[in-house]
């Protein structure tokens, strides 16, 4: 059905003004709608990747590609980011391809109904113009046809009343008035005709003509602006349908990878990483109280039965008579004394040997720092430090003899690994340098064939290092490691650092029996040295040493004559020869 607003609605035009600005008023609100909705799908994007990003580990960690509910979760944050980037793009089509131009629309309707109406109210002026230009020729006709016909009746009157002269010039002069009134009406009576005919005419081509041309154009803009609304929402729900594909896999990536989670192979895994290796402990003998004790025991064997039970006995570890630990925490921190002028003895005989009182660090202040931990900490840092390694630096001995014997052998399998894949690049750049030269030699202007031997040079001597090496962790590795557990299990933690939470001073173990720290390097004593204050060792002039531990900046190397004697002595007294070997281990916990 069909139906013009200039032909139905001819009288409304007030309707029609306030029913179009209506309209306008609702393209407004629409356009501010997709802005804000712009606003909250970008708003919420950005919340979704903060998140991601939030919950993302901060640095990469084994465990994190280790078990598959690490890897799901990752997939998971990787998705959602993902998710997000379809959001900006969402709230991109919104503001861009709906919102700016239903905005630049909102002002050209704006201006088009503006002259419409114009045009009606100029039209609707008209045609009251002309009524008002009826009206009053109409009312000039009836004025003049009244006064005509009094003129007449007064003129009658006159002439029956005629009976003098002075009466007969009267009855004269009223019938000219009358005659003048009549005349008077008669125009009038045309100029109205003349008004009338015109205002019909314009009557019938504003309700005919202007009228329903005015109203079709606003019947036009109206149902252009409801179709640029339609194609709004139309164009609204296209740009969410865009993202909804790459929404949906992301949403199937997420389910594969909640799906991939293996919880047999998490525990399994859990086995391969701290797996020991050692067997658990066998039973505990009985130990016999009931016998009498016998009083003709000697002295002797009372005081060596007394000394292996206090081994094996807990003690509070700052009383250990003569502990090697108190040694090792002692060493000098005072700075060494300066080499003597002449290598003779008499060159150190005034030299300091004991800082003076100020400027000694107290013993209970390292022990503090050492002791500010938990007993499963505090005991693995003693073990290390006893060792001459710290933990919080992340070192260890380069055979990885502080590990349990499975994860030794991964360890050292992993490190052999690596060095194979160095040796493979090594061997790769020194093929292709033999190339280059082979090559520089059939064609000397291409270059120099000399200028490559020292680059051979170089990748030989690394491929003589990692063949060394390689060796060295191949025979660890093959070496068999104790299977007994020190302390019945093993519970070190070798990959994360020491936090000091509490203080303790009690000590669960005894390392009198440790192992002695490897030697780094062999020394030669330059000059006589007397080492009077506790932790330090005296040497002679000329004397070979083992070093144990490299000076760490304070001015003093620690030093091994014997399994039994060992301590510090002055860096300047010494000339120290390292290890190829320890050098780059010694180089690398520094790094570390």
């Amino acid at each position: 059905m069909s139906c013009s607003w200039g032909t139905e609605l001819w009288d409304q035009f007030d309707n029609l003004e306030k029913h179009t600005s209506w309209g306008i008023d609702f393209l407004e609100r629409y356009s501010k709608f997709i802005k804000e909705r712009a606003d909250i799908e970008l708003s919420y994007a950005k919340q979704i990747r903060s998140l991601s990003k939030k919950y993302h580990p901060k640095r990469s960690r084994e465990d994190e590609s280790r078990y598959t509910w690490c890897l799901a979760f990752a997939a998971t944050l990787q998705q959602l980011n993902e998710l997000a980037v379809q959001r900006e793009e969402l709230a991109e089509n919104l503001n861009t391809q709906i919102a700016c131009e239903l905005t630049r629309y909102t002002q050209e309707v704006k201006t088009e109904r503006k002259t419409h109406f114009q045009d009606g109210r100029r039209a609707q002026q008209h045609i009251e113009s002309s009524w008002k230009q009826l009206e009053s020729s109409k009312r000039r006709f009836e004025r003049d046809c009244k006064e005509a016909e009094r003129a007449q009746q007064v003129s009658d009157r006159i002439d029956l009343d005629n009976k003098t002269d002075g009466e007969k010039r009267c009855s004269l002069k009223a019938r000219q008035t009358a005659q003048q009134k009549k005349q008077a009406a008669e125009e009038s009576r045309k100029e109205y005709v003349t008004s009338l005919n015109q205002f019909n005419q314009d009557q019938h081509q504003h309700y005919h003509t202007l009228v329903p041309v005015i109203y079709q154009r606003i019947q036009d803009m109206e149902e252009r602006r409801i179709e640029r609304i339609c194609e709004a929402m139309r164009s609204s729900a296209e740009a969410e349908r865009k993202v909804l594909p790459v929404v949906s896999r992301c949403l199937d990536v997420m389910m594969d990878a909640s799906e991939g989670i293996q919880p047999r192979m998490d525990t399994q895994q859990v086995v391969e990483v701290y797996k020991s290796g050692f067997d658990p402990p066998g039973d505990v003998e009985f130990e016999d109280y009931s016998a009498t004790m016998r009083r003709s025991i000697s002295e002797s064997s009372y005081l060596d039965n007394r000394t292996e039970g206090r081994r094996h006995s807990r003690k509070l570890w700052p009383f250990i008579r003569k502990n090697k630990l108190l040694t090792l925490l002692s060493s000098p921190r005072q700075p060494p004394p300066p080499p003597p002028t002449s290598p003779s003895p008499g060159g150190v005989a005034n030299s300091p040997q004991s800082p003076p009182p100020a400027s000694r660090e107290p013993i209970t202040q390292r022990l503090n720092e050492l002791m500010s931990s938990g007993s499963r900490t505090r005991k693995q840092c003693l073990r290390s430090l006893k060792r001459g390694l710290s933990l919080k630096l992340g070192s260890g001995p380069a055979d990885c003899s502080h590990l349990p014997p499975e994860q030794r052998r991964k360890k050292l399998q992993t490190r052999i690994n690596n060095i194979n894949e160095e040796i493979q690049r090594e061997r790769e750049q020194r093929d292709a340098l033999l190339k280059m030269r082979e090559v520089y030699e059939r064609s000397p202007q291409m270059g120099d064939a000399g200028s490559l031997e020292p680059r051979l040079e170089e990748v030989k001597q690394s491929l003589q290092r990692l063949d060394d090496e390689l060796r060295r962790n191949q025979l660890d590795n093959r070496s068999p490691a104790s299977r007994e557990s020190p302390d019945g299990s093993y519970t070190e933690d070798h990959s994360a650092e020491l936090h000091f939470k509490s203080r303790s001073s009690e000590f669960d173990d005894d390392f009198d029996d440790e192992e002695p720290l490897p030697s780094i390097g062999t020394c030669k004593s330059l000059y006589p040295f007397q080492g009077q204050n506790e932790g330090t060792l005296s040497m002679v002039e000329g004397e070979l040493l083992s070093v144990v531990e490299e000076d760490k900046g304070d001015g003093w190397t620690r030093v091994r004559r014997n399994l039994e004697e060992e301590g510090y002595v002055p860096t300047s007294y010494i000339k120290v020869f390292l290890d190829a070997s320890a050098k780059g281990f010694v180089q690398s916990s520094r790094l570390v």
